[in-house]
């Protein structure tokens, strides 16, 4: 219901100009903040489990904080590089940037013995502070138009995208989050913990590098599209189980839904204010605090 709201809203499909606002506009927004809301809430639902920690989001890890850093580069060094800003270069950048810092999270985790929950935290502590500190140095070296565009990215905007970044991005999505549900039953096996899934029949050796490799997957998307968003993931799940149980069958997808349909919300909330950009991170954030609040300290408590 949301979606049709969004998408027809004062069109007329009888004009040609409302057709193009529909196909060029309307539509790119309302399939970028599906993508979005249902690829961190998945993501996240997968960390979480993976993590051992109900607060796990990409950012504990430092997966939006390695899209970023690469978002930075681009933004704050096309001027001295001589970069020509093209459409595609701040998506592609941001998710190199996402899929870098995963591997390089998965290495230093390997370092610590083996890839294990607390081995994964520390790695991500690590990549994420290393990351703010190069961000705030770009901060410090650039001049006023590139910090302003990097601060809006920052804080996230689903009208970045067009409609052929989505439709390219939207395929590999479905195939993703297609192969994440089908992991909910091995990923029940990881609350037994590591030697009981293993008995259990879950070679965790290999599956927490494919669930590292779909999470970078899913946030390099969702970063690429509309930057980096704050809360959604964090909020979904943790929810989801406190209301539902820890069933993953049912927690995966129920959080791409609402995650997807969170990301809806921000959008409509958005046109409430006409043709001011507001960032993303601004309304996750007001609308899902009240709501995480109410998770800790009402559900939480049960």
């Amino acid at each position: 219901m949301l979606s049709i709201i969004l998408l027809f809203h004062q069109i007329d499909l009888a004009s040609l100009t409302d057709k193009q606002i529909l196909l060029q506009l309307r539509l790119p927004l309302v399939l970028c903040a599906l993508m979005v809301g249902a690829c961190l809430a998945v993501s996240s639902a997968f960390l979480q489990v993976m993590l051992k920690n109900p607060l796990a989001d990409p950012g504990i890890i430092g997966i939006s904080s390695g899209a970023s850093l690469f978002a930075a580069l681009y933004l704050l060094s096309g001027g001295w590089l001589g970069l020509t800003l093209s459409q595609y270069g701040l998506p592609l950048f941001s998710f190199i940037g996402a899929m870098l810092s995963t591997l390089l999270i998965y290495a230093i985790a390997r370092r610590l013995v083996m890839v294990s929950a607390s081995a994964v935290i520390l790695a991500g502590i690590a990549i994420s502070t290393l990351s703010g500190g190069i961000i705030a140095w770009l901060y410090f070296f650039s001049d006023a138009q590139s910090l302003r565009n990097l601060t809006f990215w920052l804080m996230g905007s689903l009208h970045q995208a067009d409609l052929q970044l989505v439709l390219l991005s939207l395929p590999l999505v479905v195939m993703l989050l297609f192969y994440a549900l089908r992991q909910a039953r091995a990923l029940n096996w990881l609350y037994l913990g590591r030697t009981e899934a293993q008995v259990a029949g879950l070679d965790v050796t290999r599956f927490y590098p494919r669930l590292l490799l779909t999470c970078a997957l899913l946030v390099g998307i969702a970063v690429s599209l509309a930057g980096s968003v704050a809360f959604v993931g964090l909020l979904v799940p943790h929810l989801l189980r406190n209301l539902f149980g820890y069933d993953n069958r049912f927690i995966l997808p129920a959080s791409a839904l609402c995650g997807a349909l969170l990301m809806l919300l921000v959008l409509l909330v958005s046109k409430a204010f006409g043709g001011v950009a507001v960032p993303v991170s601004m309304l996750t954030a007001t609308l899902g605090g009240p709501l995480f609040l109410y998770s800790v300290l009402k559900l939480g408590g049960r």
